[in-house]
């Protein structure tokens, strides 16, 4: 709450948070009827959830996790990227982009963003291509999905393999087809403000077999059948004996997602149409509202994309002053995002980048409160309070 002086007849406003999570009793039953199961860790609701989550994207395997993190660095270990290998990314995206790649020792490459959509721009994409180039991760930025038409056609030419970060994108379309199933695989965010948030979790699509067991393999350990498929049934087929022997093949890691978070993704599956939908509206008021100030620039949806709407982003050279005008307000707001190649880490590690427009867009960007709940009276707190606001030019 605003602090305020009990002389004051001002009245006492809530904050507005950039982002809140959408959940209900549905999710709470959900979460209650897996506690009772006795069954909470890999099991039968996260199998599942993949199932229905490759159906709603149109794909043929999906492979759950425990974050898009894990989703981006496996995706990669499928792929055979090692130390000595490029991997093409935008520097406007959020840090497990580029970490991901390091994880296996390959080098990030950044790629400049078009300043329209901020999503990785192919000519640059194309230009910073050589000879170490191995895969190339798209990201759609706050839900509107990257150019992947030639994007895919240029990693074809090139011999690269795709691996989108969908992680503002579950629920958008790219030229009538669901993301998810586009590319040679896909990387989704079920994080706890993320538009299908089950408190944290992931998701790989592909349409490929083999990729997609290798998936399930890496993400238990490289054991090569988990405790839930080595339940056997027994003649009956009314009961259930444990299948204690199993093989360990390769080095895994501890990423799978569990059915307390499957659960909760089941629910928020159903629900993610319409709530999409009414993030879409929210957005599309923001810009009416907006468009006629001469120092904003409202965000823009190509026509061959219906965009998931993560996130509401406008881009003003008053940024910091804005931010703090609504702060005072009770407003929240965000960055999103600071590029990669500015963190220390990324320059000590002389991991720099030739990107003008990102360079130039990410300190105009500023994130507005948006979010399923979001009333139309606390968006027009939003407006009233941007409207009000002085831009003080020096």
């Amino acid at each position: 709450m605003m602090t305020i002086s009990r002389k004051s007849k001002v009245e006492v406003l809530d904050v507005l948070p950039v982002f809140r999570p959408t959940m209900g009793q549905e999710e709470i039953e959900a979460v209650a009827e897996v506690m009772k199961s006795g069954w909470i860790g890999l099991g039968p609701k996260t199998e599942e959830f993949e199932r229905k989550f490759a159906k709603f994207v149109n794909v043929k395997y999906a492979v759950g996790l425990n974050s898009a993190t894990a989703a981006l660095h496996l995706s990669l270990l499928t792929t055979g990227i090692g130390p000595g290998d490029e991997v093409l990314i935008p520097s406007l995206t959020f840090i497990s982009t580029g970490h991901a790649v390091l994880y296996l020792g390959a080098t990030p490459v950044f790629v400049d963003v078009s300043e329209d959509t901020l999503c990785m721009d192919p000519v640059d994409l194309q230009r910073k291509i050589t000879k170490k180039s191995k895969a190339v991760i798209p990201v759609d930025y706050g839900g509107h999905p990257a150019d992947l038409d030639s994007i895919n056609h240029i990693a074809k030419v090139n011999e690269l393999v795709v691996i989108e970060d969908a992680s503002h994108a579950t629920g958008s379309k790219y030229k009538r087809r669901m993301i998810g199933s586009i590319c040679d695989l896909t990387c989704f965010s079920f994080h706890a403000v993320k538009n299908l948030a089950t408190g944290d979790g992931g998701m790989v699509t592909t349409n490929n077999l083999k990729t997609a067991q290798k998936l399930r393999n890496l993400r238990w350990m490289g054991i090569n059948k988990n405790t839930w498929e080595r339940e056997e049934l027994v003649a009956q087929r009314k009961y259930r004996q444990y299948g204690w022997y199993y093989d360990v093949a390769e080095l895994g890691y501890k990423y799978h997602m569990n059915d307390i978070a499957a659960a909760i993704g089941l629910v928020q599956l159903k629900k993610l149409n319409q709530a999409n939908k009414k993030r879409r509206k929210l957005a599309a008021r923001y810009t009416n509202h907006l468009r006629d100030l001469a120092w904003i620039e409202t965000p823009i949806i190509k026509d061959n994309v219906i965009s998931a709407q993560h996130n509401y982003v406008i881009k003003t050279s008053f940024r910091d002053e804005l931010n703090l005008y609504l702060k005072s307000k009770g407003i929240s707001t965000g960055v999103h995002y600071m590029p990669i190649h500015h963190f220390t880490f990324y320059k000590r590690n002389l991991l720099t980048a030739k990107v003008p427009v990102t360079e130039e867009v990410w300190k105009r960007l500023l994130t507005l409160p948006l979010y399923p709940t979001l009333s139309i009276k606390d968006q027009n707190r939003v407006i009233k309070a941007i409207k009000s606001y002085e831009p003080q030019k020096s």
